[in-house]
């Protein structure tokens, strides 16, 4: 997982870590949203993290080992891909004062929660 995240990380520009001082960093764990309905897991992919300290995207290594577990390695760099993207999209918005992302993270929970997600 590491080596395929540092080839991502490679094909990016520089100028997307402007204020990321924290980095990417990778947790072994694998995380479950606060909210997820026993029986229906709803694992966390990776986190924009803002606290005192500054700004950080976190990957959960072990939240793509139960979704993607046994995949293909060009599937989980596809998905890898994505998720990094996606908190590089947090990190972006939050420069610009922006929050569409939030809203549609929330949207994709509200959805979740009700069932209407599958």
């Amino acid at each position: 997982m590491t080596e395929l995240l540092e080839d991502l990380v490679d094909e990016l520009p520089e100028e997307l870590f402007e204020g990321l001082n924290q980095g990417i960093i990778i947790r072994e764990q694998a995380k479950q949203h606060a909210q997820a309905i026993p029986g229906r897991p709803l694992y966390i992919m990776g986190e924009y993290v803002r606290n005192k300290l500054g700004k950080q995207i976190i990957i959960y290594y072990g939240s793509f080992e139960r979704i993607y577990g046994g995949r293909s390695k060009a599937e989980l760099k596809d998905r890898l891909r994505e998720t990094l993207r996606h908190e590089f999209r947090h990190h972006w918005e939050y420069l610009a004062g922006e929050r569409e992302l939030e809203y549609l993270d929330d949207e994709f929970l509200r959805k979740y929660i009700f069932g209407t997600d599958r």
